[in-house]
């Protein structure tokens, strides 16, 4: 017969003091998970991150102190937990960065240990040792068998197991190469990888003008992919959230019942990785993508969705955050497309055959470096010149040669896009950067004026209609109009004011009727111009985008979960009239509207619908 443990057996320790962890660590995941759902954005990740820590200091102190766990038992699970870190880190998923495996794993790790110690507490010490070692090892290695596919706008990681195939990866086993219809393969233009060699000499060795490319044999549709070309309405979107960049769209005017008269799929396709939107001239549509090691841009069918051509450079950017990809937008100008990946590759190519004109690695140019989430500028054209943002620094290259022409100051991180704009009569740029705004003479470069306000742009700048400025530094710093002037004395910048009631992350806002409407974190809302005094806030759409159709006073909202919804962009109050579903998963991608033909994509689909017309 088997014979209980008596208090007094050596082999029996004495039971942990288990109430101080415990409390711990729920503050702990309080703390870290808690404090997003009650403060959105990167405030609320960083406090909650910043006490997370904190608390998890006070688990250790709880352990090694005030636990009653024996001297081996105390300093072995303390000198555990680091080396159990430290083997997850070697065998981690190359997605899982430092920053989320310590916001993920140090919370595990911490609950695998005073769940080890409530487990194993009348244990004997063998058994009590081997028990918290195994939930230690389980807490912390667990995360070796995940992998994170980004995170969305309120910093909340998407996780996958690391061996189920990711939706890129899944179109890359399709081996289905963009195919030109009727043809037998796509036309395709290669660049040498900038990593080993820049697509061009730097700016002190300018690069002499490249040959005319040969043309690529043009695409012949089939009569299928014909006919939806004639079905759709001539017109265009030059680029990044439309022609002035303000994404606006005129002469538009839906209809808004989508209950009688529902969005109309016109079709649906799988698309690789990136942020970019799309340009759109007649019948073809541009995007950027990530196809591997390959960084693509890709002409579409707009009628089909089918491939015309694409371009490919080999080079790859990814970041944990926001995946892999390009982050600008192709711009359109007399036949050719524009486009800047995330490593820094500037392409000038063929907008009918996709055969490249000139090539440049700004990088190299600008001696700047990639930024932590990829150079985001999509190319900004103006008379002769071609312009782009290398993080906070301007470069503009000659149009027809890819020549660098002037180079700007470097004024710090970025992740803005040059915005064109006449101010007092006079045409210049205006740039945003962690720095502040600073405006450029287009033809050569020369600052006009600047305004300092630290942060970490992301939206675009907007020009009102008295050449006062309104721009956003970061999401925690709110909204700010500048009145800007020029007279005999040069230039003049002074703050109006600055406004909490329209806080944008990395969600552009739209100028109508007097006022602003934007995103204020996840939620929709809408400002006053000559205040800056919210007049009301509503509608959950997480990080989304959004166009303005001021024909109608109606904004197209399209949510970071991929819904379409229509919302009056009048400012007595919010109102939702419709919503639709569009795409699935995560959406930061801008919406693009020409004519009754809405595009929409996101990293992983992309999808194109035909709305209804008011009256039609």
């Amino acid at each position: 017969m088997n014979t209980p443990l008596q208090k007094d057996d050596p082999n029996l320790p004495s039971p942990l003091r288990l109430w101080p962890g415990v409390v711990a660590v729920c503050l702990l995941w309080l703390a870290r998970f808690g404090l997003k759902a009650l403060i959105p954005g990167f405030r609320g990740f960083s406090l909650g991150m910043m006490w997370a820590l904190g608390a998890a200091l006070a688990v250790v102190v709880w352990w090694v102190f005030f636990s009653r766990a024996g001297r081996l038992e105390r300093w072995g699970g303390l000198a555990l937990m680091p080396l159990a870190m430290g083997a997850t880190w070697l065998l981690r998923h190359e997605s899982m960065g430092l920053l989320w495996l310590l916001g993920y794993a140090v919370p595990g790790l911490c609950l695998a240990l005073v769940a080890g110690a409530a487990l194993g507490r009348r244990f004997a010490v063998g058994p009590r040792r081997a028990t918290l070692a195994a939930a230690l090892l389980l807490g912390s290695g667990a995360w070796a068998l995940v992998r994170t596919d980004g995170i969305n706008g309120d910093h909340v990681a998407d996780f996958s197991w690391r061996w189920a195939k990711s939706p890129e990866e899944q179109l890359l086993a399709q081996a289905e190469e963009p195919a030109a219809p009727g043809s037998p393969s796509p036309r395709e233009q290669t660049a040498a990888p900038p990593g080993a060699e820049p697509v061009a000499p730097p700016v002190e060795t300018p690069a002499e003008a490249p040959a005319t490319p040969t043309a690529a044999e043009p695409a012949v549709p089939q009569p299928d992919a014909q006919k939806a070309a004639e079905a759709r309405p001539a017109g265009g979107w030059p680029g990044f959230r439309g022609p002035g960049r303000d994404g606006t769209v005129s002469g538009v005017r839906i209809a808004t019942d989508w209950t009688a008269s529902p969005p109309v799929e016109l079709w649906r396709r799988p698309v690789g990785p990136g942020w970019s939107s799309f340009a759109v001239h007649g019948n073809r549509i541009y995007t950027q993508e990530q196809r591997g090691d390959d960084e693509v841009v890709t002409c579409y069918d707009a009628g089909t969705g089918e491939p015309v051509w694409v371009h490919r450079d080999a080079t790859r950017f990814f970041e944990s955050n926001a995946g892999a990809g390009p982050r600008g937008t192709p711009t359109l100008s007399d036949g050719r497309v524009y486009t800047f990946g995330a490593t820094g590759i500037l392409n000038a190519l063929d907008a009918g055959s996709g055969a490249v004109v000139w090539s440049r690695n700004a990088a190299t140019d600008t001696q700047m470096a990639v930024p932590d989430w990829g150079f985001s500028s999509s190319p900004l054209v103006i008379d002769d010149l071609v312009l782009v943002a290398a993080a906070g620094r301007l470069i503009a290259y000659d149009r027809a040669t890819g020549t660098p022409r002037w180079l700007g100051p470097a004024d710090g991180v970025s992740y803005s896009s040059p915005q064109r704009v006449t101010i007092a009569g006079v045409p210049q740029v205006l740039l945003l950067s962690e720095s502040g705004a600073a405006s450029f003479a287009p033809a050569d470069g020369r600052r006009l004026w600047e305004h300092a306000w630290k942060g970490f742009p992301i939206v675009q700048p907007a020009v009102l209609a008295d050449g006062g400025v309104l721009l956003a530094a970061s999401s925690q710093s709110g909204t700010r109009r500048l009145a800007v002037a020029h007279g005999p004395g040069g230039w003049t910048v002074a703050e109006r004011w600055t406004s909490a009631g329209l806080k944008p992350y990395f969600n552009d806002f739209v100028v109508h009727g007097g006022h602003a409407f934007g995103f204020d974190g996840r939620i929709l809302a809408c400002i006053a111009l000559a205040d800056g005094e919210r007049t009301w806030k509503g509608g959950r759409y997480g990080n989304g985008q959004l166009v303005l159709l001021p024909d109608q006073d109606l904004l197209l909202v399209l949510s970071e979960e991929g819904e379409l919804a229509l919302v009056q962009a009048t400012p007595d109050k919010f109102t939702e009239l419709a919503r639709f579903p569009a795409i699935q998963g995560k959406t930061w991608n801008h919406p693009v509207l020409v004519g009754d033909l809405l595009l929409v994509r996101n990293d992983q689909e992309m999808a194109a619908f035909r709305l209804p017309l008011a009256g039609a």
